[in-house]
């Protein structure tokens, strides 16, 4: 099994021509994110999808992405991430989260049959294009690399070389599962936003501090102010 890879590079240099496909999965907005719910209230689902387009939208922006599949059945959020870029692939909601990760990967390749696949939380509202880069430029060099989340127990993405199977095992202790599937751990630095995915309050003040995407932005005001006040202005 090849070693752990530490890279402390900038991150400034050329993209892989945009050769990764990005899938991101979504859960109905009625059910997502219910851990916050205390403290986002009726506004839960929304800030949900704002952490969606955040993703989306800085994912689309970095130089390494080629192109971004969201797997989802809710009609608003599909509306709205493929109205940021995104290709909308059905989910199969009683098959569950790494079954939707595979159907998502197989619809990539049956477009384009070399594609290098990678699997990405869709919670990421603080991601960087940038530091996205950096972590696709360096599982680059493995047939399947993952990076662990900000508390160093799931993952935040998983990816896999051309003609190499995906395999997620999302969920819980990920980061475990991975390493014994023979996936790398990528232990790059200065990637926070890569890692700091959503699912408390807590992390919802971590992503805060790192610097939140517009649409999640929408909601400061609320944030810095604690639970449960997130309620953006009327668009």
């Amino acid at each position: 099994m090849r070693e752990r890879v530490d890279d402390t590079s900038t991150g400034k240099g050329p993209a892989l021509n945009a050769v990764w496909s990005l899938v991101i999965p979504l859960k109905p907005l009625s059910v997502a994110k219910s851990r916050l719910a205390a403290a986002a209230g009726a506004d839960r689902p929304r800030l949900a999808l704002a952490f969606a387009q955040d993703t989306v939208a800085a994912a689309l922006a970095c130089a390494a992405v080629r192109d971004v599949v969201v797997v989802t059945d809710d009609p608003l959020a599909g509306a709205e991430l493929a109205a940021l870029g995104a290709r909308i692939v059905a989910d199969r909601p009683a098959a569950g989260l790494n079954a939707a990760l595979a159907h998502g990967a197989r619809a990539v390749r049956g477009v384009r049959a070399g594609a290098a696949v990678a699997a990405m939380n869709a919670d990421l509202p603080a991601l960087r294009p940038a530091e996205l880069l950096r972590v696709l430029d360096n599982a680059a060099a493995f047939p399947r690399a993952f990076l662990a989340d900000a508390a160093g127990i799931g993952t935040t993405l998983l990816s896999a070389a051309p003609d190499v199977e995906l395999s997620p095992a999302f969920g819980g202790p990920s980061r475990a599962r991975h390493s014994a599937s023979g996936a790398v751990e990528i232990t790059l630095r200065d990637v926070d936003s890569v890692r700091r995915d959503v699912d408390t309050a807590a992390d919802l003040r971590e992503a805060l501090l790192l610097g939140l995407g517009p649409y999640t932005g929408r909601y400061g005001a609320g944030l810095r102010a604690g639970p449960p006040a997130v309620r953006p202005e009327a668009r």
